[in-house]
């Protein structure tokens, strides 16, 4: 399934930046092939695509991540309900955001799954030694990749 997410977002991207006549900078129409192409060739600097876009969807997640806190009720004592469609609703928009990110760092959905599950054993591991921010380092994820 998370094969097919990948290529629906893909769809979805450059249907976008065709509709709104986005290019890169040499004029070229924009696609997320080009921007996974850019990764994969290594093309990394700050006026890259990759850059460019995961700049993009970082705030486009940070924003829909703003949206879903405001559906969120703080006051325990409220009598209040949450609007769990809409939660349901921007979760997605997260995930829309979130794919296309993981695209402009080079990753697919196998990547995305081998990638995962090798940090799940390592907060696994962390979880069982006690964890904590006064031990804490970044060995254990230096050979996640």
């Amino acid at each position: 399934m998370l094969d097919k997410i990948f290529a629906m977002q893909t769809e979805l991207n450059d249907y976008v930046f065709a509709k709104n006549k986005l290019t890169d900078k040499d004029g070229n129409a924009l696609s997320m092939q080009a921007i996974i192409a850019a990764a994969a060739e290594n093309k990394v600097s700050v006026n890259d695509l990759p850059n460019e876009w995961l700049m993009n969807y970082s705030k486009a997640m940070k924003e829909e991540l703003i949206e879903l806190d405001e559906e969120l009720l703080w006051k325990w004592w409220s009598k209040d309900e949450i609007d769990m469609q809409n939660i349901r609703v921007e979760l997605i928009d997260i995930l829309h955001f979130l794919v296309s990110a993981m695209m402009c760092a080079g990753l697919d959905a196998d990547k995305v799954m081998d990638i995962y599950q090798q940090k799940h054993a390592v907060n696994l591991k962390r979880q069982d030694s006690d964890y904590k921010q006064s031990t804490k380092t970044e060995d254990d994820n230096k050979q996640i990749g």
